[in-house]
């Protein structure tokens, strides 16, 4: 289930700081749209078992102060229409604001679930602070320090009461694919041509969220659900939320789906936004095709198909064993090898190795090329076992398990690659004490 987190309040009060705490990242993920400046800050975490999205709405508009309001207003709104759980970030070190004011008061008419965190207590001469913010009414408040962490675990025990833990959603267990990209990348147009091609779909019944339709494909020897995310944006909003719509539907889309077809315009290039949502489907684990269209609009001469393919491999790196197609909706050029390629992607992830076939292929190459000595440890693997995860990971079993790189993770990573075909899938790594 998508669970999603939205951080809302005026800029400079430390949202991203907090974003990025949350989902121990070092820097947010700016997306810049004509004539405005703002953070566009999705990602990942997790506290308690709970799995969960986080949104950083916030940003700066240029223009006069009450244009500048009437936006974070906006972004409000889209937070209150879109989450699960909202967190009003305030400044503690500025005080109230009537801004402040006029975002609680949004806050609590939505009657959704949200808390005031006060940002920037993080020393004893400010430490009670937070207090002035009693004045907004509110029975509990959470002074923290986003830069230090402090304050932020009491917040997060709050905010996952609200959420739902994950349970793989059992839809006849047939493959899920969604495809995700931003606006006008050609998604509708490609769901158009699948749906398009024989009759034989089934009617299409309602998502198990609120947001995703699924539609039975059943021709040509595929059988899948096709999760709909394209016709999803149509809101009476103004066109600058439409980019902030389909971020916010393609992340619950993105959760619901075992497959995701990640589209993005080959004629404008491979952008910051489309390596978000490639990124964005990588953490949620799941299983990842990226179809490059618009093809027919790129000049090209024998080499550039190989010159755009490694140009894309070098900005998804490290996670680069990925099936990657050119194609033209327009022109129905390789719309075939898309779906065979969702669908072979969807059996690399459900792939099972017998822990026997494991260790005979593993451990001699470990053998040969064990651990690094790390701090003067030695580092000795003793066997190896698949985890009955959805998606795959492997447990190494060893007598040192915190002193092993990252850099043998990634050794051992693609060691299991060159074996078995785990194209377009990620995978976790986890070592394990041999007790």
């Amino acid at each position: 289930m998508g669970n999603i987190l939205s951080l809302v309040g005026r800029p400079n009060v430390g949202k991203s700081t907090l974003f990025n705490r949350l989902t121990k990242t070092k820097e947010a993920i700016v997306d810049s749209t004509a004539g405005v400046t703002r953070d566009r800050n999705y990602g990942k975490s997790e506290w308690n078992g709970y799995d969960f999205s986080v949104i950083d709405t916030g940003g700066y508009v240029v223009g006069s102060d009450d244009i500048f309001e009437k936006e974070i207003r906006k972004q409000a709104a889209i937070a209150i229409d879109e989450s699960d759980v909202i967190v009003l970030v305030v400044d503690g070190r500025e005080g109230l604001s009537p801004l402040d004011e006029e975002i609680a008061d949004m806050l609590r008419r939505s009657k959704k679930p949200f808390y005031l965190a006060v940002n920037k207590i993080d020393s004893p001469s400010n430490f009670l602070d937070y207090t002035e913010f009693y004045a907004l009414g509110l029975e509990t408040i959470f002074p923290i320090s986003a830069v230090s962490g402090s304050g932020t675990g009491d917040l997060l025990d709050e905010v996952v009461k609200h959420f739902k833990k994950d349970a793989d959603e059992n839809l006849d267990d047939i493959p899920k694919i969604t495809i995700a990209g931003k606006p006008n990348v050609g998604k509708s147009s490609i769901i158009n041509t699948f749906l398009g091609y024989e009759r034989h779909i089934v009617t299409p019944i309602a998502g198990t969220t609120r947001d995703s339709i699924y539609t039975r494909y059943n021709s040509f020897g595929f059988d899948f659900y096709l999760v709909d995310t394209a016709g999803l944006r149509k809101k009476k909003k103004v066109e600058e939320d439409l980019e902030f719509y389909s971020v916010m539907r393609s992340i619950r889309a993105i959760e619901n789906s075992d497959v995701c077809i990640v589209m993005a315009d080959a004629s404008t290039g491979f952008d910051a936004q489309d390596i978000n949502i490639f990124s964005l489907t990588v953490r949620n684990r799941k299983g990842v095709v990226l179809v490059l269209n618009k093809w027919d609009l790129v000049e090209k001469d024998n080499k550039t198909h190989k010159q755009y393919e490694e140009l894309v491999k070098n900005r998804i790196a490290p996670f680069s064993d990925v099936p990657i197609i050119f194609t033209s909706v327009l022109n129905k050029q390789r719309i075939y090898k898309v779906l065979e390629s969702a669908v072979q992607v969807y059996q690399n992830r459900q792939r099972k190795i017998p822990t026997s076939v494991l260790n005979d292929e593993l451990l001699p190459i470990i053998q040969q090329t064990p651990p690094p000595i790390n701090k003067d440890k030695v580092v000795r693997i003793k066997y190896v076992t698949q985890l009955p995860t959805p998606f795959p990971a492997f447990a190494f079993f060893c007598n040192l398990p915190q002193y092993v790189t990252d850099s043998y993770k990634r050794f051992l990573e693609n060691r299991i690659r060159e074996k078995w075909d785990f194209s377009g899938v990620p995978m976790e790594i986890y070592f394990r004490k041999k007790s």
